[in-house]
């Protein structure tokens, strides 16, 4: 039986899944119907270049007024560029745009460059949830499905679309904390940090905390109350000299001398004769 989190991190894992495959597919499809719109766009050309190059016979009359007819749409035949002027830059655009979101968000659902998305789309970093996300791909599905598009794109579009609502309806329950429960470091790192902490009913938590410091700790590296900060005045560090010694002796701190001592290849003091003189032997390490 696995823990409530795990089940939730495997649901939003998988929705992350459908999310790279719906994109994946809008991407795929554009790009098809990107060159579908090239030919038809090509071939509409063509077909005004040969209906103002022809002669002025009946026959040619007639199949001039019949080409006239189909060229005088308010679509190209078998594209979604309108007949209009510019017409033809503004689909292409339209589609590049689509293929370029697409490969963004497929990028932030795997969650690579983090520091890239952090700072220049903080939307899509770590620290916002999936609104955002399912956000921007119902505007993308909503863009390709208000075009006449062939079934594969038709399809694709359409499951982007739900995945959106989805990842919205995900966003309004978990909010900014969403990518931070599918995470897959954050998990390790919460398995890591789930050590026990009673066995066999004896408490094994640490005795120092690390949150709240013992007080003799607190008050060496935190240095003094407010009350001896007031009493010291503006200048409070008097430094290792008289001033400080005094300084500690009002306060009842004792600064105690070190014994004195020789190094250990130093000569050994030894008195010799009456007169008390002492004389240094040679040590049998010094150099």
């Amino acid at each position: 039986m696995l823990p409530p989190r795990a089940y939730t991190f495997i649901g939003l894992n998988g929705i992350r899944i459908l999310s790279i495959i719906a994109l994946t597919l809008v991407f795929a499809s554009n790009i098809v119907t990107l060159v579908h719109d090239i030919q038809a766009v090509n071939r509409f050309v063509a077909a005004g270049k040969v209906s103002s190059s022809d002669n002025s016979t009946d026959a040619t009359t007639t199949a001039n007024s019949t080409l006239t007819d189909l060229l005088d749409v308010d679509y190209i035949s078998g594209s979604t560029v309108p007949n209009q002027p510019a017409g033809a830059f503004w689909a292409v655009l339209n589609r590049l745009l689509i293929i370029g979101q697409t490969i963004v968000l497929i990028l932030s659902e795997f969650g690579w460059p983090a520091a890239f998305f952090n700072r220049f789309f903080p939307v899509l970093g770590k620290d916002f949830g999936l609104g955002a996300l399912g956000l921007m791909q119902c505007l993308i599905g909503a863009a390709v499905l208000s075009h006449r598009v062939d079934t594969f794109t038709l399809v694709a579009a359409f499951f982007l679309f739900s995945v959106g609502c989805l990842n919205i309806l995900v966003g309004l329950i978990w909010r900014e904390s969403a990518k931070g429960k599918r995470s897959v470091t954050s998990w390790r790192e919460h398995a890591k940090a789930a050590l026990p902490t009673h066995v066999a009913g004896v408490d094994v938590r640490p005795i120092v905390s690390h949150v709240n410091p013992p007080a003799f700790v607190s008050n060496m590296f935190g240095g003094h109350d407010e009350k001896e900060k007031a009493d010291m005045g503006p200048k409070s560090g008097l430094g290792f000299g008289r001033q400080g010694e005094k300084a500690a002796a009002l306060k009842g701190y004792l600064i105690s001398k070190p014994i004195e001592s020789l190094p250990r290849y130093a000569a050994k003091p030894t008195p010799t004769g009456n007169s008390g003189t002492t004389e240094y032997s040679s040590s049998p390490t010094a150099a």
